[in-house]
């Protein structure tokens, strides 16, 4: 399976929400789903961002 969205992303954006501790004490399973779903809706506008400006 490919993987969809970098770690490097995952990070960028775990920081700018705030989890970014939780990820680092307790890996990404102990991120709250409600954070989960923030993360994606993050990535979401970054990617719509990105083929807008293409």
């Amino acid at each position: 399976m490919a993987k969809i969205m970098s770690e490097a992303l995952r990070w960028e954006i775990a920081k700018e929400l705030g989890v970014d501790h939780i990820v680092a004490t307790e890996g990404w399973g102990a991120v709250p789903s409600r954070e989960c779903g923030n993360i994606v809706r993050k990535a979401i506008e970054i990617a719509e961002r990105s083929l807008i400006q293409k």
